[in-house]
């Protein structure tokens, strides 16, 4: 019997869904919103930086045969203030490694972050937005340099935050469950086009 195509997710506590109470973060949302039967192994882990997706992840990964890869990283990296440049060079190689696998690759890039009421209460609201603007165009060219496919959380934050704290959990800072179901949402399309009917018409 065939086994079910793989999916493989790397990033931080957003993929772990930290801040649901239940549910689990974008990746298991994803699976059951696609209504596919993708087995989901699921890399990411609570604190990641760019750094331990290229360290510690990104090896796991190189060892499995995914069918769809996804990558959600920098908000730590943003969050420690950690160099930008040093960002950019660890999601270059996290790339080029993945590329490797011959999979298709969806990246995320970056929801503002000044939106949610924990940034709001601590950091300049300009200040903050520009460090992710400089993370998110790092994201952006990565993605264009080794055809990736890019969803924009950034966007999506932007539409549908404002006036919805429900969105948030209450750290606020992560997602809710409601706030993890929007970006499933989002990135559905892109996934389902790249995944194509075979995959789909397995579930």
């Amino acid at each position: 019997m065939e086994r079910e195509p793989l999916y493989v997710a790397l990033g931080d506590s957003t993929g772990t869904g930290v801040g649901a109470q239940s549910g689990g973060g974008y990746p298991e949302r994803l699976v059951r919103l696609l209504r596919s039967r993708l087995r989901l192994l699921n890399l990411c882990r609570s604190g990641a930086t760019s750094a331990d997706v290229l360290t510690d992840q990104l090896p796991r990964a190189l060892r499995a045969r995914p069918r769809l890869i996804t990558l959600g990283i920098g908000i730590n990296d943003l969050g420690l203030q950690l160099p930008d440049e040093s960002f950019a060079l660890n999601l270059e190689e996290i790339a080029v490694g993945l590329r490797k696998l011959g999979a298709p690759i969806v990246i995320l890039n970056l929801p503002d972050l000044a939106l949610s009421p924990a940034v709001a209460r601590l950091v300049p609201r300009l200040l903050y937005e520009k460090r992710i603007e400089m993370f998110n165009e790092h994201v952006t060219a990565t993605a264009a340099r080794h055809d990736l496919t890019l969803v924009d959380l950034y966007a999506l934050s932007r539409e549908i935050v404002p006036g919805r704290p429900e969105l948030f959990s209450p750290d606020g800072y992560h997602p809710s469950a409601l706030g993890y179901d929007e970006w499933a949402r989002r990135m559905a399309p892109a996934v389902e086009q790249l995944l194509g009917v075979g995959v789909a018409a397995t579930g």
